[in-house]
């Protein structure tokens, strides 16, 4: 059961170091700065502390929930203790998903510079594992945890509470009957191996071996005929089996005479459908695989709102951390709100609120950092501008000169002026979205007095926000700057008046107010970008859906959610995906199903944020309406069958004695006839190991707009069931066969019949789950069969 982890232990001289623990301040604000001694624990795998050496230790991280090891130059807390504490002697540990930073002070730099090499080796360590390498490491914490007093050797009794641990509840006497087993040197403990045989014995897949015997003629090995056979008639690999075939056994068969005879044993065979080749996304489509040279209107944009902001909406957190958690996640639309600020330096933060207050510099400064680490592809910056004059300049001079070459101030010569540029064009670029200045004719000016706007219809500063913060907008007060006389040649979305400076820096993101479809049509460009709520939006699908696609085809719009949602709440954006919008804002440090649904769509295409439309929501001319796509479409069958699930963590960690009751929800989000959702019945008193062999069925109009998410919960009869873990996925991306299937229109039982009956259910994939932060809960899983299928009506007569 060594690991590499485990050699290092002993031979590292920073991990040896980190082992006896030395004190570190704590600083988790500008006030609350506490010293701690924290020490890396046997097992390599974990960080605890205490108040003083010999005080009582407890759980700080675990080397696994580690993205990565910042310097103390990079920390916006630190950097601002930086009289107090040298940088130098400061570090930051980035955690997966939303949990805040950890930022650490040592005595010295030397002894900083330990702690940042030697966690930085475990976290390379880490992500470095194949899944066979974290499976043994894994099975290595259980011991760890079930070995009570740490001899290397467990008992029976100690066995007994490692079942509870790992979230099954075992008839005692069947439970005895594996530790018999595996106590092959009869100590009446397990140790080493022994222990190995015993969680061999645990996760024994019975479902797994029949489909395995279904294939091998003699029950031990699968032959490269038989595993080719395998991959044909049942994952639908069709033409590339023979290769497939040879590859996976040469990659997942753990034996090495396996591997020369062409076999595959049980593990092996067991080890490919574990593995990323047998997971449920297709991954030829996790790289880079659609057009990047499309206009850039014809491309979902991972977008956030308010990216500033690490809470909710009144009184919440700005900081630079959330731009760098946005782009993190993908994100290639980010929104500064922008106002003037003490000193002549605007500031950055959610206006007529209680939110914090950061500097626009700071921002851009970190922009300029981090745009660019996950995905080349452009970065959007929209800017709700609120400064006067002065600190307008102020704000383009810090753009230009901060972001430098990585700013695009020009247009682009080769471009065709009758099209957007594309996102393979705009490479390694940040783009302005703002008001431009421009000339009005007098009639549009009158027409937006009438309308009585007293707002920037591009800002998220809706009626809504007012009546939630009982304030009044501010009116436009300001005096015309010197030598400019003619006011309404300076007239934009907005009373603001606009400094010529910053308005340079808008290239091909004109932000414009929005009246009408055919107002747009008519009187707006390919580069301009109107903004809707999500209550208007809404209501511009439900009553003119189709005209809302062939805007969203011919220019950008952005989608943010109410301002009614102080707490940072999110809307679910599949419904404006629907409708074609490209940008729709997400609060993304709120987890939950929306996130889900928008981290799930574009893990494809790199991560690059960018996603392309389906051709039918590119076409100026399209007859789509996502309330109503009568006939436009031929229908499929989404089959499914939630087979089992594999070592499903603990809802509560901190009750020893409970035991989770286990069950999958399967839901599909699409256009409001698709979205539907059936869930398996619960599993009593079984996270480690449990069995459902449920089937459900689903009718999809418009597969190219749907959603999968699978969802495991605990059942609980006197409360909400609590969430466990979940994936979520495009249709487009599952790894799928294709049958085709007689059925009836209404879904009705007889589908069921014929399901079960004479189909076939390509594709046996397992589902690795992901925490509400989407992180890995590796190596919790389900399994599942999964087959599309072309629905051909037949009358039920």
């Amino acid at each position: 059961m060594a690991s590499q982890i485990q050699e290092r232990l002993t031979t590292d001289q920073d991990l040896l170091l980190m082992q006896e623990g030395t004190m570190l301040r704590k600083v988790r604000t500008k006030t609350w700065k506490k010293p701690r001694y924290f020490r890396l624990q046997n097992d390599g795998m974990t960080v605890w502390h205490a108040r003083q050496a010999d005080g009582i230790a407890k759980p700080t991280f675990s080397i696994s929930d580690v993205e990565t090891i910042r310097k103390g130059h990079d920390s916006e807390l630190l950097r601002y203790l930086m009289e107090e504490f040298p940088l130098e002697q400061g570090f930051t540990i980035v955690f997966h998903g939303r949990r805040p930073n950890l930022d650490l002070v040592a005595n010295s730099v030397e002894e900083a510079q330990m702690w940042m090499r030697g966690l930085q080796l475990l976290v390379d360590l880490v992500a470095s594992m194949n899944s066979q390498e974290q499976l043994e490491q894994w099975v290595r914490d259980w011991f760890n945890q079930g070995d009570r007093n740490q001899d290397g050797r467990m008992n029976f009794q100690e066995t007994q509470r490692l079942l509870l641990l790992m979230n099954v509840e075992m008839d005692e006497d069947y439970a005895y009957s594996l530790f018999q087993e595996a106590d092959v040197s009869q100590s009446d403990t397990l140790e080493g191996e022994e222990f190995v045989q015993f969680y061999k014995a645990l996760t024994k897949r019975t479902e797994v071996e029949e489909l395995f015997t279904n294939f091998s003629s003699d029950g031990q090995k699968l032959t490269l005929l038989e595993f080719v056979d395998f991959l044909r008639e049942e994952q639908k690999e069709k033409d590339h089996a023979a290769d497939l075939a040879l590859e996976f056994i040469d990659r997942y068969e753990p034996s090495e005479n396996g591997r020369l005879l062409h076999v595959l044993s049980k593990d092996g065979f067991l080890s490919y459908l574990c593995s990323k080749d047998g997971s449920i996304f297709n991954q030829d489509y996790l790289p880079i695989y659609q057009d990047m040279t499309q206009p850039l209107n014809h491309y979902y944009i991972n977008s956030s709102h308010n990216t500033y902001l690490l809470r909710n909406q009144l009184c919440g957190q700005s900081s630079v951390e959330g731009y760098i958690r946005a782009l993190r996640r993908g994100c290639r639309c980010v929104e500064v709100d922008v106002w003037d600020g003490p000193d002549g330096e605007p500031i950055v933060y959610h206006g007529h609120t209680l939110t914090s207050r950061i500097l626009f510099k700071d921002v851009v400064a970190t922009l300029a950092q981090y745009a660019f680490q996950l995905s080349d592809y452009p970065l959007i910056l929209s800017l709700e501008n609120h400064c006067t004059w002065d600190q307008q300049r102020t704000l383009a001079k810090h753009l230009t000169e901060i972001l430098g070459e990585q700013l695009l101030s020009t247009t682009l010569e080769e471009l065709v002026v009758d099209k957007l540029p594309s996102p393979e064009q705009l490479r390694g670029k940040i783009l302005v979205k703002g008001k431009k200045l421009s000339i009005i004719e007098d009639t549009e000016v009158e027409e937006e007095e009438e309308e009585g706007l007293e707002k920037d219809q591009d800002s998220d500063m809706d009626s809504d926000t007012f009546s939630v913060l009982n304030v009044q907008p501010e009116r436009e007060s300001q005096e015309l700057p010197l030598g400019i006389k003619d006011k309404k040649k300076f007239y934009l979305n907005s009373r603001t008046i606009l400094c010529p400076d910053l308005s340079a820096l808008v290239v091909y993101m004109r932000t414009v107010p929005f009246f009408s479809f055919t107002h747009s049509k008519e009187n707006y460009h390919i580069y301009d970008v109107s903004s809707f709520s999500e209550t208007k939006a809404k209501h511009l699908i439900r009553e003119a859906g189709n005209e809302f696609v062939q805007h969203n085809a011919r220019q950008l719009c952005r989608v943010y959610p109410s301002a009614l949602r102080t707490d940072s709440s999110n809307f679910k954006p599949q419904e404006f995906w629907n409708a074609g919008c490209q940008m729709v804002a997400m609060n993304m440090q709120t987890a939950g199903c929306a996130m889900d649904i928008c981290d799930g769509f574009f893990r494809q295409n790199g991560g690059s944020g960018y996603v392309l439309k389906p051709e039918f929501l590119q076409d100026i001319q399209s007859s789509f309406n996502p309330q109503r796509p009568i006939s436009l479409f031929k229908a499929k069958i989404l089959l499914v069958q939630v087979i089992s699930g594999q070592r499903l963590p603990k809802v509560d960690k901190t009750k020893e004695n409970s035991v989770v009751d286990p069950l999958v929800k399967v839901e599909v989000f699409g256009i409001p006839e698709d979205t539907a959702k059936q869930e398996t019945n619960y599993v009593e008193n079984n996270g480690f190991n449990p069995y459902w062999g449920e089937t459900f069925c689903f009718r999809v109009q418009v597969p190219e707009l749907v959603m999968l998410r699978f969802v495991v919960k605990d059942y609980n009869w006197t409360s909400r069931n609590k969430f466990i873990g979940q994936y979520t996925l495009p249709w487009t991306c599952v790894k799928q066969g294709e049958t085709v299937l007689r059925c009836l229109a209404n879904i009705s039982t007889l589908v069921l019949f014929l399901i079960q009956s004479f189909c076939p259910f390509p594709g046996y994939r397992h589902i690795s789950l992901l925490t509400k932060d989407g992180t890995s809960l590796q190596p919790a899983s389900i399994f599942v069969y999964i087959c599309m299928q072309e629905d051909l009506e037949v009358d039920e007569s």
